[in-house]
């Protein structure tokens, strides 16, 4: 029976399956949700430089305050 069930998803607030999509719109939908990975892919690596580059600056900072 678990078989049987269906993958639901929503767009623009109307429910549909992933197993009802045809090869064209299954294609759309798989890089939607490759899309996706990637955006949050990139957000995580922004996160990640911008607390890299806070740190350099604390650090620059901290060796120019040293030196007065």
């Amino acid at each position: 029976m678990a078989k049987d069930k269906k993958t639901p998803f929503d767009l623009y607030d109307k429910e549909y399956y992933v197993e009802d999509l045809n090869e064209e719109q299954a294609i759309l939908f798989q890089h939607i949700g490759d899309l996706e990975r990637k955006t949050s892919q990139l957000l995580f690596n922004l996160d990640q430089l911008n607390v890299g580059k806070q740190a350099f600056i604390d650090k620059l900072n901290e060796k120019l305050t040293k030196e007065k």
